[in-house]
């Protein structure tokens, strides 16, 4: 089986970024964003997805943190598609639906070389530990665009912000964990390609 490993890297005014993911790890990780609560999600889907993710990112923080934010999830899905290469065999569709206490949120994604996402979901808390909840949805939204991904996501019960965007990541991780895994040699389109 070939390596489905690949690396990219970003250098702007603003940030300053390297990712390295393995579709085929086993959910290790080392994650240094400066945005404390950003590398506790993005630990969490290489947990629970089985994606090794190793990404540092120095980023102008002192303005705020959405170029990194934003930067970091841009990196992060150019890294993954480059990983998938032709994307041969792959299930190509994903989702789930998690729970976390109160909070339940689900996921669905396509791999399908198309990008858009439907984000459906609104928080109590402005900022948990340097994140800005207001760029949960701008990250996700700049995922699926480097991703070429279509992705729907909701929190469909909850109070707790925490809970809730943890949910959020959580359901993303299962979704991908389905999605890139090899089922088979071909291609999931009527087109041959994705």
């Amino acid at each position: 089986m070939n390596l489905r490993i690949a690396s990219h890297s970003r250098k702007t005014a603003e940030t300053d970024i390297s990712a390295t993911v393995n579709l085929d790890g086993s959910g290790a990780s080392s994650i240094k964003t400066g945005v404390v609560f950003l590398d506790h999600m993005l630990t969490s889907f290489s947990r629970h997805s089985g994606i090794d993710v190793q990404l540092r990112c120095s980023g102008d923080l002192e303005v705020d943190d959405h170029h990194t934010v934003e930067d970091v999830a841009l990196v992060l899905g150019k890294a993954i598609v480059d990983a998938l290469g032709d994307k041969k065999g792959i299930g190509r569709y994903g989702w789930a639906i998690i729970p976390m206490d109160e909070a339940l949120a689900q996921c669905s994604i396509d791999l399908g070389g198309r990008s858009y996402c439907v984000f459906k979901a609104e928080f109590q808390r402005p900022v948990i530990q340097g994140l800005s909840t207001e760029m949960v949805e701008h990250f996700f939204v700049s995922l699926s665009r480097t991703m070429n991904a279509n992705l729907h996501l909701a929190v469909l019960e909850g109070r707790n912000t925490h809970h809730m965007i943890e949910a959020l990541f959580k359901s993303l991780a299962y979704a991908m964990k389905q999605a890139v895994k090899i089922e088979g040699a071909e291609i999931k389109s009527t087109k041959g390609v994705i």
